[in-house]
């Protein structure tokens, strides 16, 4: 392939020689004038394409070469470098044989990199931008999105984070910081790279152009998690809505060469473009899963006004992702429910009948976890769960005592209940996981905010738990209607009672 002074235009190589260890099995070399080293597009240029050499040969005034410098990739240092620089000397001078030593760089580079299973799992670069936050909202948006990768079951095999005022509207970190990702990616064998902020449809064109991997922002990475663990009808239909209509703005390739042709009068013409039908199509599945889901949600509706006409008070269990809301309704109820340290590991509510002494019983119902900055295609596959919210009596807040932004937290929980109109419903406060801090901690922390203090998987403070549920539900937080009833079940007597044969 021969260039101009205006550039080159290279043909779409695919998968030409792009296993692990291996050389594109093809060189560059370019004119520049005087004796100009290589630029740092020259050497991005090089990582990106795995060329075997990125050559700058110097022209000087008359038009004959000066020297010649020559840069190659080579196995990544300690340093992290990855790419080689050799003395510049004349081109007449250039003593190499060049088949040679590319094959035996080839074997260096093989050697060097790492096997992987058919089938492993991919490696992601991760990328944060404080885009103007405090340095240690930072560096937990940062573990978060690292947390969210490994339940996605993802690889990281590296962090970017970048400090600047606010994000770059072309490319998201900029220029410059862009070249640098390319390296990085050549330097870790990475498949794709995942962002902490929503993508517009341009950023993610632009990225994808210059990376050439796979470009996944926040938002998608959620709803792919969402699609792994959604198990019941009602959690797939929600989460194929929201992933339709999250890409549905971002379905941007055009492909003239499958238009469809028409002919007569009026039907002449290029047709309907790819690009057309793909949005038509999926305007038409978006419609009929809308359809399906008002169908499930009179269903829903209808179970909900049957249990409601039992007087029995429901427990809502709500909070931040990972904090423990399966593993306490396990403790309270004996339900055999999903428990595993990741985030999102459930998906569908779950509800279990709850018994109390004096013929009381609740209804205890596990949500999805919550999690900072939800974004709005995120509140469709919350549908089934917030409905459930809206009838509930009481809101069990689970918080991970352990957590050391567990302020951040609450507030985030509070603020998406706050924008679903249910910061009127009453809440108990449960600090969860006080087997992590040191004795006592728990305590204070739960005292501190009038909550209480428990271990879910060790079953401490269960007792003092269901006491203060007890007190909730029968004296603050019920309807006139079911409070009323309940207390004529119960009698009178409003001495302590002694909390025992908790059943599922």
């Amino acid at each position: 392939m021969v260039g101009s002074q205006n550039g080159i235009e290279m043909p779409e190589w695919g998968r030409l020689r792009a296993g692990q260890g291996r050389l594109r099995g093809l060189r560059c070399v370019h004119t520049v004038l005087g004796s100009e080293p290589l630029t740092h597009d020259d050497l991005t240029d090089l990582a990106k394409l795995r060329l075997d050499a990125m050559v700058a040969v110097g022209v000087d005034d008359a038009g004959l070469p000066t020297e010649a410098h020559v840069a190659h990739l080579r196995p990544a240092r300690q340093d992290g470098t990855v790419i080689e620089r050799m003395a510049p000397v004349a081109p007449a001078r250039l003593d190499l044989d060049f088949a040679d030593w590319i094959g035996a760089l080839e074997d260096e580079l093989a050697r060097s990199t790492r096997t992987r299973e058919i089938g492993a799992r991919d490696r992601a670069i991760l990328v944060v931008v404080s885009a103007g936050r405090p340095r240690h909202e930072t560096e937990e948006a940062a573990d978060e999105l690292r947390e969210l990768a490994r339940s996605a079951g993802v690889e990281v095999a590296d962090v970017l984070v970048q400090t600047r005022p606010q994000i770059d509207p072309r490319t998201v970190i900029g220029a410059g910081r862009l070249e640098d990702l390319v390296i990085r990616a050549f330097q870790h064998d990475a498949d794709l790279v995942i962002f902490d902020h929503d993508l517009s449809p341009a950023q993610a064109r632009n990225l994808a152009e210059r990376l050439e991997l796979r470009i996944v922002d926040r938002t998608q990475l959620i709803l792919d998690i969402f699609a792994q663990r959604a198990r019941s009808r009602d959690g797939k239909l929600q989460v194929e809505l929201a992933q339709l209509k999250y890409r549905l703005p971002r379905l941007a390739q055009q492909d003239l060469g499958l238009s469809r042709l028409g002919g007569g009068i009026g039907g002449r013409g290029p047709g309907e473009q790819r690009l057309e039908v793909d949005r038509r199509r999926v305007r038409e599945r978006i419609a009929r899963l809308d359809k399906q889901l008002e169908h499930l949600g009179r269903e829903r509706s209808e179970r909900r006004s049957r249990r409601n006409r039992r007087d029995v008070p429901v427990l809502s269990i709500v909070g931040y992702t990972n904090a423990g809301k399966s593993t306490l309704l396990r403790a309270l109820t004996n339900a055999d429910v999903l428990v595993e340290d990741k985030l999102f590991a459930t998906l569908d509510p779950t509800s279990r009948r709850l018994r109390f002494p004096r013929e009381r019983e609740v209804i205890v119902t596990d949500t999805v976890g919550f999690l900072r900055d939800l974004p709005e295609e995120m509140r469709e596959a919350f549908r089934a769960t917030l409905e459930e919210l809206r009838d509930a009596d009481v809101f069990l807040h689970v918080v991970d005592a352990a957590a050391p932004d567990f302020e951040r937290r609450i507030a985030a929980v509070r603020s998406v209940l706050a924008d679903m109109d249910l910061a009127h419903k009453p809440e108990l406060l449960v600090f969860n996981q006080i087997d992590r801090l040191e004795a006592g901690i728990g305590d204070t922390l739960a005292g501190r905010c009038g909550g209480v203090a428990v271990s879910a998987l060790r079953g401490l403070g269960l007792r003092a738990l269901l006491e203060q549920v007890e007190k909730t539900v029968w004296r603050e937080g019920l309807p006139e209607r079911t409070r009323d009833r309940l207390t004529a079940l119960a009698g009178a007597d409003d001495e302590p009672t002694d909390l025992v044969g908790v059943t599922a």
